[in-house]
């Protein structure tokens, strides 16, 4: 009898303390809910112009969370279209328009950080934030910045040695550099210190508005160009299908930093999945919006890198990719 009444009252506690919680979490429930049935404007601001995958990607994120466009957010985007110039006006207006958190990319995160200590910042595809200034660390960023780091300056060093692996025989290099990209010299020394290791000889040439990437061309022909590295750049997201065009004429394989610019018809790339990036980003948003304070909030590394390979690009300058590199490959456009 005694055995069981202990039990019973064990029980009792155990539904005392169920309920207890059911208590607390409720209100918290509640508050979420009431906050997502908020309308959230969200400033959207890109050194470049965003490709439709990387859009879809944040909204595919947010709607996960209950946000969905037209209804409980506005997507406010303001697009420099690789004039960077124009970033500090751009990120100014979304500060105006009083947005409850802006998400910038790459060298947006300064103008961003420029124009509001007080609106939260959620970085995407942006490269050494620490060094950069924009946080304080991974683990605690501090300030009002946070969200998503790249690591192209750490992955730049293999372009070489996968050029190599696709043109045994390469023997000159050409590296497009964009003089008004803060990280490039960074990017070009790194590349430059493996010229040796992989007995290959790097020339830069520089290129920062759309009429200068023909006279670019024009140098690497001089030169006696054997390929070609995009450094990670949105200004040359922009020009990718023009700069692959290009470099077919000249039969030159090319190297990018992202998948976007092997599907406009570059030959490899090496780095993150930044769609993956922007539908990430979305955790970010949403917890800001619940109250999080950014500077509290790690920033995350990409978890995965991947090699993309455009076999239609290889066989229209008459390259033909080693089985062994496409086998390494985790997406091959045939």
């Amino acid at each position: 009898m005694g055995a069981y009444k202990g039990r019973g009252m064990s029980n009792r506690r155990k539904l005392v303390i169920a309920l207890g919680a059911g208590a607390l979490i409720a209100p918290l429930a509640c508050f979420a809910q009431q906050q997502r049935s908020k309308v959230a404007r969200i400033g959207l601001l890109e050194p470049g112009s965003i490709s439709a995958n990387r859009r879809e990607a944040l909204i595919g994120g947010l709607r996960e969370f209950g946000y969905v466009e037209g209804k409980n957010m506005i997507i406010e985007e303001r697009r420099a279209e690789g004039k960077y110039e124009r970033l500090p006006a751009l990120a100014a207006e979304l500060v105006q328009m009083k947005v409850d958190v802006i998400v910038a990319s790459a060298n947006a995160v300064r103008a961003a950080q420029q124009a509001t200590s007080t609106i939260p910042i959620v970085m995407v595809t942006t490269a050494d934030p620490v060094g950069s200034g924009f946080i304080a660390s991974l683990a605690r960023p501090g300030r009002n910045i946070t969200g998503l780091s790249a690591i192209a300056t750490d992955l730049s060093s293999k372009y070489l040695e996968l050029l190599r692996a696709a043109v045994p025989k390469l023997s000159r290099v050409t590296v497009l550099v964009n003089p008004d990209h803060s990280i490039h010299p960074e990017f070009l020394k790194r590349i430059q210190a493996t010229e040796k290791t992989n007995s290959v000889t790097i020339s830069p040439v520089e290129a920062s508005t759309a009429s200068q990437i023909e006279p670019a061309f024009s140098a690497m022909k001089q030169e006696r160009a054997g390929a070609l590295i995009l450094l990670p750049d949105p200004f040359f997201l922009a020009q990718a299908r023009r700069i692959a065009e290009l470099a077919a004429q000249q039969r030159l394989p090319t190297m990018f930093w992202t998948r976007d610019a092997v599907e406009s018809g570059g030959l490899m790339s090496y780095g993150q999945n930044s769609a993956e990036h922007y539908y990430r980003a979305a955790t970010y948003i949403d917890k800001i919006l619940m109250g999080a304070k950014p500077g509290e909030l790690p920033v995350e590394q990409p978890t995965k890198i991947e090699l993309v390979i455009n076999l239609k690009t290889a066989k229209a300058i008459g390259l033909a990719i080693p089985q062994e590199l496409l086998l390494r490959a985790d997406k091959v456009i045939e």
